[in-house]
C-alpha cells in the first residue's frame, strides 16, 4: 500500500508539544528539545549576532531566526539557527513558512533528531542550495562544518570540546566552542 504524502494539515494536527516536519513527503514529529539543546542554540546565536547581524567587533550583514519554519521544495522543515545575507533578505518576511532558502544553517543535534538531520534533511538543504550548515552536538561537543559543493555537502572540519575556531561562513570571529556547552551538564 502506497502512503499518501503528508500535508500542512498534518502539521497542524499534531500536539503543541512535538516539532512536525515534513521531508520528502514524510511526517516527522518529534519531542521538543532538551534544555542542553536549547541552550547551546541560544549560546551560538548569541555568539554569532552582534558581530554578524549588528556590525559590532564583526562585519554585519547578516539575518538570523530561531527555530523558522522553511518551505522549501515541498518540503517543511525546523531547522535551529538559520542565517540570510542581508543583501538576499533586506527584510524578514510576516509570514510563517519562510520559502527563501538560508545562506547558513545549524541543526543542533539531539539523540531522537540525529538521524533525521543527517539523512533526511541535509539532502534536502543541499536540493535547495543551502551553502553552509553546521551540525553542532552538545553531549559529543563537536561542530561539524560543511560547505554546499555541487550536489552534496563536503565535510570541512570536526571541532570539538574547548577548541577556538574560524569556521565557514563565520570565519571572521573566534569562536569558542567551550561557550556553547559551558551551561550543560557532562
Amino acid at each position: 500500500m502506497t502512503r499518501k504524502p503528508a500535508t500542512y494539515s498534518d502539521l497542524e494536527a499534531l500536539s503543541p508539544h512535538v516539532v512536525g516536519e515534513i521531508v520528502a513527503g514524510e511526517l516527522y514529529a518529534t519531542p521538543g528539545p532538551a534544555a542542553s539543546h536549547g541552550t547551546v542554540s541560544l549560546h551560538l546565536a548569541g555568539e554569532l549576532y552582534l558581530p554578524f547581524a549588528r556590525g559590532r567587533g564583526g562585519p554585519g550583514g547578516w539575518r538570523f531566526i530561531f527555530k523558522p519554519e522553511l518551505h522549501l521544495g515541498g518540503d517543511v522543515l525546523v531547522p535551529d539557527v538559520v542565517g540570510w545575507r542581508r543583501g538576499r533578505l533586506p527584510k524578514l518576511p510576516n509570514v510563517v513558512g519562510i520559502k527563501m532558502a538560508p545562506d547558513w544553517l545549524c541543526e543542533v543535534l539531539s539523540p531522537s533528531t540525529a538521524r533525521l538531520d543527517r539523512v533526511r534533511k541535509l539532502p534536502a538543504y543541499a536540493r535547495e542550495g543551502v551553502k553552509h550548515v553546521w551540525l553542532v552536538d552538545p553531549l559529543a561537543r563537536t561542530l561539524e562544518v560543511f560547505r554546499l559543493e555541487g550536489p552534496h555537502y563536503l565535510l570541512l572540519a570536526t571541532h570539538e570540546e574547548e577548541e577556538v575556531v574560524r569556521a565557514e561562513p563565520f570565519e571572521a570571529l573566534a569562536l569558542e566552542l567551550r561557550v556553547l556547552w559551558e551551561d550543560v551538564e557532562e
